[in-house]
């Protein structure tokens, strides 16, 4: 169990296509400032969340309405030891279509119970994912969303 990584699933109404560009989409659904861009293999966008996490991805695979991997170049969250905690590790979007619906299998690669933030920060995915991401689906509003 220790080194298991942070893994959740949400189904939604919405078809595959519609799902991996909204995932595309982070500053859509992710609260806090997104600078950059994620739209194709090798870009990179910075997220920032008020003073307390500031990280990098790099788009680093995409396969169109299936996958998204998303590397963290670099990481500083505020309120733990190890600040960078999440550089190197992996944020990975998985889709399948299940019944006329689509699953998605989120991972966040190395977001282990052996580091400090992963309590907080795996709370912190699925809330964002539940009532973020799945908001934007539902809704196609940018959901206000508040972390902490």
């Amino acid at each position: 169990m220790e080194n298991k990584h942070f893994s959740t699933t949400i189904l939604v109404d919405q078809a595959p296509a519609q799902v991996f560009e909204a995932i595309n989409r982070p500053a859509d659904w992710w609260p806090g400032t997104i600078t950059g861009s994620s739209g194709k293999p090798g870009d990179e966008f910075a997220y920032r969340y008020e003073d307390v996490h500031l990280s990098t991805q790099k788009v680093a695979e995409m396969v169109p309405y299936e996958r998204v991997v998303w590397l963290v170049t670099e990481s500083q969250i505020r309120y733990v030891r190890d600040i960078d905690e999440w550089t190197g590790t992996r944020i990975i979007f998985e889709l399948s279509e299940q019944d006329g619906k689509t699953l998605l299998r989120f991972t966040h690669e190395g977001l282990t119970p052996r580091i400090e933030c992963f309590d907080s920060c795996s709370t912190t995915w699925d809330k964002i994912l539940r009532q973020g991401l799945h908001t934007l689906l539902a809704t196609d509003v940018r959901p206000e969303l508040t972390l902490g």
